[in-house]
């Protein structure tokens, strides 16, 4: 328990001082933009890159890592219909809902799985984000267009441009390819790497919106709960099911444990989506995780 706290504290500490670094206006507004365009198109990139080509590949529990990964959010998207045509959400506020309930904070969960698991978990997070990305955010974009249709190159276009995808697909033919990183450039991505994750977590935390968490109580509330337990139990026994080791299990548990992404609310105002439900989500979410976290994973370790 107190290795595990050791471990999270810190990480929910970038994120408190991002917010109050912000709210006093420091260093300037106009510093954050450009702060979270540099991590995403730059240094996080970095780091899935390198973890990617030095991860061992031919790890046997890959293949049902990935079948678990593909399994779970599966499973959760078919929930999220049939809450849907039940509930007969408008594709504005699906589209909120089902990002609350899908997408996670990458900085945060790469933070924690290297704070518990060090390289070797950096690998196998790693290579998580090479499914989910793509078909979390396919599944997004749907939801939030469902009503008006989009074609399949409006789907696939944001998805085969995104850098995070591209990076993690360039990593593994690197691996495959055996070519390795030489002459240095190794520690030239490790530099990157290194800076990607601290200023990852305070761009979480000055994205934060209290604000908005008015109004919307019960939405809220419900979609907390089910993005903080409900998945991750249901990730949790698909991880069961299937016969995943200890480390495999609490990374995919942990993954979809995490708060939703703050970059959800960008695309929910880029495609009409209900922005105010949205950044609700995130703030809420964001908060709760500090004790959500801690303890699914310390009962995953009981």
């Amino acid at each position: 328990m107190t290795a595990l706290l050791l471990a999270l504290w810190p990480l929910f500490a970038l994120i408190v001082a991002g917010y109050f670094l912000r709210c006093r206006d420091f260093p300037n507004e106009a510093f954050w933009p450009g702060a979270e365009r540099l991590n995403y198109f730059i240094l996080f990139p970095a780091l899935l890159f390198s973890s990617l080509a030095t991860a061992p590949l031919d790890n046997p529990a890959l293949p049902r890592l990935a079948a678990a990964v593909l399994l779970a959010l599966g499973l959760a998207w078919c929930l999220l219909l049939i809450g849907q045509r039940l509930r007969g959400w408008p594709a504005a506020r699906f589209g909120a809902i089902t990002q609350g309930a899908l997408r996670f904070n990458t900085y945060l969960g790469l933070a924690a799985v290297g704070s518990l698991f060090g390289k070797e978990g950096l690998a196998l997070a790693a290579l998580m984000l090479a499914l989910m990305v793509p078909t979390v955010n396919v599944m997004s974009v749907w939801a939030l267009t469902a009503e008006r249709g989009l074609s399949a190159r409006g789907l696939l276009l944001p998805i085969a441009k995104n850098p995070l995808i591209l990076a993690c697909l360039a990593g593994a033919l690197v691996n495959l390819s055996g070519l390795g990183l030489p002459g240095g450039s190794d520690r030239l991505l490790g530099l990157l790497a290194a800076a990607s994750l601290p200023l990852g977590l305070l761009c979480v935390g000055a994205a934060l919106k209290p604000q908005e968490l008015s109004g919307e109580i019960p939405a809220l509330a419900w979609n907390s709960a089910l993005r903080l337990l409900g998945v991750p139990l249901l990730a949790y026994a698909v991880a069961r099911a299937l016969g995943l080791p200890s480390m495999e299990t609490t990374v995919l548990v942990l993954f979809f444990a995490l708060p939703t992404a703050p970059t959800a609310y960008v695309l929910t105002r880029q495609l009409g989506g209900d922005s105010h439900l949205m950044a609700g989500i995130i703030t809420l979410q964001t908060l709760l995780a500090a004790a959500s976290l801690p303890l699914l994973l310390m009962l995953l370790d009981a």
